[in-house]
């Protein structure tokens, strides 16, 4: 992040995902960079508020480090936290859990933390080949979507919002060097 500090991300896997899965596609370097970009973006963003973060002073977000949790699953740990999380009895590809700490919680803490990704490697790779598309690509497409999601964007609240966050991921994937992940390819 270009005023803040490098923000701190914990990756973390379940013991039946391959090591050379988390080494190929969810790399520490990686997720730095997907988290930078996108947290820059999206202060680069002035008439935007963060959903999540509208009552943390800018200073504050602005200055504390970020911290991110990720964990990487299977589709069978995936299905069974998807219908704890959403009632619904599938694995998805990525679960969110946003921290939705009070502003004078984080205001005391040293990081500002923005919450939990949970992704399912064994989707992602599955709709990675039917959406012809890299499995990185797809990876680091959900590591936008699943960070806009940390902030408080929903495209489940109505056409206006998802097509606010599309352009978001659009955007910020445009600056990573992927290109728009809703054109069929």
């Amino acid at each position: 992040m270009t005023s803040a500090a490098i923000p701190l991300i914990d990756i973390s896997a379940s013991e039946l995902v391959d090591t050379q899965i988390i080494e190929q596609f969810y790399t520490p370097q990686l997720l730095q960079k997907v988290l930078t970009t996108t947290l820059d973006f999206m202060q680069a963003q002035s008439d935007v508020v963060l959903p999540y973060f509208s009552e943390v002073e800018p200073s504050v977000w602005q200055h504390k480090p970020k911290q991110l949790g990720v964990y990487i699953t299977d589709a069978v740990e995936g299905r069974a936290l998807n219908l704890e999380a959403r009632d619904k009895d599938y694995a998805t590809n990525i679960l969110s859990y946003p921290s939705e700490l009070p502003a004078f919680i984080i205001e005391q803490m040293p990081e500002l933390a923005l919450g939990e990704l949970i992704i399912c490697h064994d989707v992602v790779k599955q709709q990675a080949a039917e959406q012809h598309k890299t499995v990185a690509e797809h990876v680091t497409h959900l590591l936008v979507h699943g960070i806009l999601h940390l902030l408080g964007f929903d495209h489940e609240l109505g056409q206006a919002q998802q097509d606010e966050m599309e352009g978001f991921e659009i955007a910020i994937l445009e600056q990573l060097g992927i290109g728009n992940p809703y054109l069929a390819r």
